[in-house]
């Protein structure tokens, strides 16, 4: 919990000196991750400043053992993301959210049905570069805190690899 408290006013700090760059207005792509089982999704960013933006990942999936066709799984999961942006050096920028999102899912094991939905909060820190034509590639850590049974322990995180078009 110490770490964490320590981590969190390094952050704050650095966001208070660190300069920030104009960020494209519009990002549409796909995020690369576990994302808990989720895989890709589908990415949106939108500018709210120069230094500030909200992200939207939508992801989805239906899958069934094949091994063993008793058991069928399929959910859907909404992040929101508030990002602060700060600039490294040129092209390089690096950045954390704070957000949360919903989701359901359900699932079929020997012949009986399962369906719930869950809330939960997320945190994301990351780094991307904006190259000179109109694509932004990044790489993040997303912690995930939730319930409902879909997380282990309340607990999920993804390190993810994001390719986006800048409009």
């Amino acid at each position: 919990m110490k770490k964490i408290i320590l981590s969190a006013i390094m952050l704050i700090g650095l966001a208070f000196t660190a300069q920030a760059q104009d960020i494209s207005k519009n990002a549409l792509g796909l995020r690369f991750g576990d994302s808990y089982g989720f895989g890709a999704e589908i990415s949106y960013q939108r500018a709210l400043g120069s230094n500030n933006r909200l992200e939207l990942d939508l992801g989805w999936r239906n899958r069934s053992n094949f091994n063993n066709n008793s058991y069928d799984d399929n959910a859907v999961k909404l992040t929101g993301l508030y990002q602060w942006v700060w600039n490294i050096d040129g092209g390089f920028n690096w950045y954390a959210g704070v957000g949360g999102g919903v989701g359901s899912y359900g699932y079929e094991d020997n012949n009986t049905k399962y369906n719930d939905v869950f809330a939960f909060a997320a945190g994301n820190i990351g780094i991307e570069y904006n190259f000179d034509f109109p694509l932004l590639v990044s790489l993040d850590f997303r912690p995930e805190f939730g319930g409902s049974g879909y997380y282990k322990n309340n607990y999920g995180s993804d390190v993810a690899l994001a390719l986006r078009y800048q409009f």
